[in-house]
């Protein structure tokens, strides 16, 4: 628990209007007691694919780089290790190689305090990998190298051995369903055990059409998931995929109507627009003076909006810690390790103005 830290973002949450339950949560946090230590210590539980990544150093395409840096990429990774540095604890449910790539995984994973009681090694497949173009515009080319991957051999059985005992919430994409027919079925069973283990259930759809049969099997799938999840988190671009609109509300109606108790749609630099029950709301981001790496920043956004949930703050601040999160993110090259402290996240929610003050 990061008491000395946690004064920093909650006081900043004092300037949003709100009921009697935002103000207990903000003087919870300012005065840290036993009740937000506890909400604190609540496990989170991620599962996906932690790979090897590779970063050109020179801009233009993959195949002109002529030399790279070396970390490591997966969504439910960056959204680990972004909750870990605010405090919170989380364990990744994931499978590696017998390899230096897993070798080098589990060292980092360890580093930065994620617990590895759920990780387990192939002895037949590899860890999987891949290559990021460098670019400041827009997301920059990748190709991966995962097919047929230690990760993507995960099945029902496995997440029948699950030890669900001490998590309190669970937060899935649509990138781990999409590895293989094995891991959709544990996607599936997984989300079974965690309504019967009374798991809240974060869903961010994080698409990646390259790893789907195609675009229909994709959008059934990842759709089916959504409405088995307490929150849902897409963008806009994603929407217009998934239900065929760009709009924030819209996206946010259709997704309410199909049973999905809060949904929350990211708007890039604007910020974001969350629907619960009959509610809607618009929560401006913050502004960024130079983007660095677009890569991550939903995942700092996840991080960001569940452990703000997590701690029992109210809908409006959640989101925006979750956009300040995610500002933070654009400004690094790595897809995580600009995910800030809570001091730093502090620092930068009280400097910095936002899309609506500027």
């Amino acid at each position: 628990m990061l008491e000395g830290e946690a004064f920093f973002v909650y006081d900043e949450f004092r300037r949003i209007p709100g009921d009697g339950h935002q103000a207990s949560a903000c003087n919870a946090g300012c005065m840290p007691g036993k009740g937000l230590e506890e909400m604190i210590a609540q496990k989170i539980m991620l599962v996906g694919e932690p790979m090897a990544l590779f970063i050109a150093q020179q801009p233009g395409p993959l195949h002109e780089a002529a030399s790279f840096s070396a970390g490591i990429a997966g969504a439910e990774y960056n959204v680990a290790v972004g909750l870990r540095r605010l405090g919170h604890e989380a364990g990744y449910l994931t499978r590696l190689g017998r390899d230096p790539f897993g070798k080098r995984i589990a060292a980092q994973m360890e580093k930065n305090g994620l617990d590895l009681s759920l990780v387990s090694y192939s002895r037949e497949r590899a860890t999987g990998f891949m290559l990021k173009a460098k670019s400041s515009l827009g997301d920059p080319d990748i190709f991966y190298f995962r097919k047929n991957s230690a990760a993507s051999e995960l099945d029902e059985a496995s997440i029948d051995r699950l030890d669900m005992s001490g998590f309190r919430y669970l937060h899935l994409t649509g990138i781990f369903p999409a590895l293989s027919e094995q891991t959709w079925s544990a996607s599936l069973r997984l989300l079974e055990r965690a309504k019967e283990n009374r798991l809240t259930v974060f869903f961010d759809p994080n698409l990646r059409p390259q790893l789907w049969k195609d675009k229909a099997l994709m959008c059934r799938r990842i759709n089916l998931l959504a409405r088995k999840a307490d929150y849902f988190l897409p963008g806009t671009g994603e929407g217009e995929i998934l239900m065929g609109s760009r709009e924030a509300g819209e996206i946010a109606r259709y997704y309410r109507a199909q049973g999905v108790p809060c949904v929350v749609v990211k708007t890039g630099p604007k910020g974001a627009l969350a629907a619960v029950g009959e509610e809607m709301m618009t929560v401006p981001g913050y502004r960024v003076d130079r983007v660095v790496d677009t890569v991550g920043a939903g995942d700092g956004f996840a991080a960001g909006f569940i452990s703000a949930v997590a701690e029992g703050l109210p809908l409006e601040a959640a989101v925006l810690r979750a956009n300040a999160v995610g500002a933070i993110q654009v400004m690094h090259e790595s897809d995580n390790e600009g995910l800030p402290a809570r001091a730093e996240l502090g620092r930068f929610m009280a400097a910095v103005p936002r899309a609506e003050e500027t």
